[in-house]
C-alpha cells in the first residue's frame, strides 16, 4: 500500500540557484507536528493487494499464514529458510528448494518473495558500494555495503524515504519525510547485500540502522525487522552485530531498549542544549538532560550493554576541548562507547570538517578520563555513500535553521 508523502516546504529559487528560506520560531513545532502524523508503511503481515509479502512477517506470523493455508507447521520453517538461511536467500519461486510441489505452487500463488528493485550499484574508490534500490511506488532509497580488511563487512540500511529530524548536518534530513520503509522493505536491503556480495566479501557481519531516516521514528518496523535478522533459523546475525541509531526519541528509545536485545546508537553531537537545538531539533523536545537521565536510568539494572555514542565533529561548533571535558560529564555514570566521526561534507552544507588533528586531540581528552573512544573513518565519501552523504533532496527541502550568532563566523 503506497504511502501519502508529507507535506514538505519548498525552497525558494532565483535565476541562478536554489536557496532555502531561513526558518522562522514556528519551524520546530512543523517538525514535531510530522512526529505526531507520520506517513503509513504498510499493511498488516505485508499484505500487498491480494498477495501477501513474505518478509513483511516474523515467524509466527509466517506460520500462522502457512496452516491457514491447509499446510503443516514444519513446512512454515523450510519457506523460512529458503529466505533467509542455507545460503539461498530467495527472491523467486524457483528458488524455493526442497518445498514439495503443492506448497510451492500456493506460495506462488498468494505470496511476494522480493520488496526490493536495484535500480544502481555505485563503487566508490576505497572498495564500499552503494545500492540504489527503487520501491514499488517509485521512491529510491540507498543502502551502503562497508568492506573491512579485517574480516568485517557492513550493511548500512535505510529505514525510512528521507527523515523528518532535519539535524542541520545530514544530506537525508534535507529531504523531510516521504515514507516509511515496511518490514519487508528493510529486511530484504540485507538479504540483497548477502546475495550480491557474500562471494566477493565474505560474510555480511554486522548491520547498522544508519542510512536513509530515523530508526526509532519508524520503531514498529524496525523492531520487526531487526528481530528477523537475528532469528536463529533465518538471517541469524548475532544481536551485538546489529545497531539501531537514534537522533534521541525518548519514548520510542525506551521501548526500544525494553522489547529488542540488539545494539542502541544515540547520535548526540552536541555537549550543550544551545547547540544542540540549532543542529539537532529533536532536541527542542527530548533536551540533553531528558535523554541522558533515560539513559542512565534504562541501563542501571542491564549487565554488560554498552550504548554507542555517536558525535559528529563539525569545526568551530562541537569541537574545542571544553566540548570534550563537558561530554565527559555528560556520560558519567552510563555504559558507554563513543565513536568520533568526521564531518562529510554535501551539497548546501554550512559546516566544516574538524582538522584530523584537532580529532586525535578531543580524542586523547576522553581517552584519559578512561572512556572507551574510536575514530570512524569516512567510507565512500567520493560518491556521497558516506555518514550524512545519503538521499537526493530535489526541489523540496526543509528549511535551515537559523545560526546562532556566536557560531555565524565558523560557518
Amino acid at each position: 500500500m503506497a504511502a501519502q508523502a508529507l507535506p514538505l516546504l519548498r525552497w525558494s529559487r532565483t535565476a541562478s540557484s536554489v536557496r532555502p528560506r531561513i526558518s522562522t520560531p514556528a519551524t520546530p513545532r512543523r517538525l514535531l507536528s510530522a512526529l505526531r502524523r507520520p506517513a503509513a508503511a504498510s499493511a498488516v503481515c505485508g499484505e500487498v493487494g491480494s498477495k501477501v509479502m513474505l518478509k513483511g512477517m516474523d515467524y509466527p506470523e509466517l506460520e500462522k499464514w502457512v496452516q491457514a493455508q491447509g499446510f503443516r507447521p514444519g513446512q512454515a520453517m523450510m519457506l523460512w529458510k529458503c529466505l533467509y538461511g542455507n545460503n539461498i536467500w530467495a527472491h523467486c519461486h524457483d528458488e524455493l528448494a526442497g518445498l514439495n510441489k503443492d506448497f510451492r505452487k500456493m506460495v506462488t500463488e498468494h505470496a511476494y518473495l522480493k520488496a526490493l528493485t536495484v535500480k544502481d550499484i555505485i563503487t566508490a574508490s576505497d572498495g564500499t558500494r552503494k545500492i540504489l534500490f527503487s520501491l514499488e511506488d517509485g521512491p529510491v532509497i540507498e543502502t551502503v555495503i562497508i568492506p573491512c580488511a579485517r574480516g568485517r563487512t557492513t550493511v548500512c540500511v535505510s529505514s525510512q524515504v528521507g527523515c523528518a529530524m532535519n539535524c542541520q548536518f545530514c544530506f537525508t534530513g534535507r529531504m523531510g519525510l516521504r515514507k516509511h520503509l515496511s518490514t519487508a522493505e528493510i529486511v530484504e536491503q540485507v538479504v540483497f547485500a548477502r546475495r550480491l556480495f557474500s562471494n566477493e566479501f565474505g560474510s555480511i557481519t554486522n548491520v547498522v540502522f544508519m542510512g536513509m531516516g530515523e530508526p526509532l521514528h519508524n520503531v514498529d518496523n524496525v523492531i520487526k525487522a531487526s528481530a528477523i535478522m537475528v532469528d536463529d533459523q533465518g538471517l541469524h546475525f548475532s544481536p551485538r552485530k546489529v545497531t539501531v541509531s537514534t537522533s534521541g526519541l525518548v519514548p520510542q528509545l525506551k521501548r526500544f531498549l525494553r522489547e529488542s536485545n540488539c545494539d542502541l546508537a544515540v547520535s548526540l553531537n552536541a555537549t550543550t542544549d544551545e547547540v544542540r537545538n540549532w543542529i539537532m531539533p529533536i532536541n527542542r523536545k527530548y533536551n540533553l538532560n531528558v535523554l541522558l537521565g533515560t539513559l542512565r536510568e534504562e541501563l542501571s539494572s542491564r549487565k554488560k550493554y554498552k550504548v554507542l555514542f555517536e558525535y559528529v565533529m563539525l569545526s568551530g561548533v562541537n569541537d574545542s576541548m571544553d566540548d570534550a571535558k563537558r561530554l565527559i560529564e555528560l556520560v558519567r555514570g552510563i555504559p558507554c562507547k563513543i565513536n568520533l566521526i568526521s564531518f562529510n561534507p554535501h551539497s548546501g552544507s554550512q559546516f566544516k570538517p574538524t582538522p584530523d588533528e584537532k580529532i586525535i586531540e578531543f580524542r586523547n581528552v576522553l581517552i584519559q578520563a578512561g572512556l572507551f573512544v574510536f575514530v570512524r573513518l569516512s567510507r565512500g565519501d567520493d560518491q556521497m555513500a558516506a555518514c550524512g552523504q545519503l538521499g537526493e533532496p530535489g526541489d523540496y527541502q526543509l528549511p535551515l535553521l537559523r545560526v546562532p550568532e556566536k557560531f555565524q563566523a565558523a560557518l
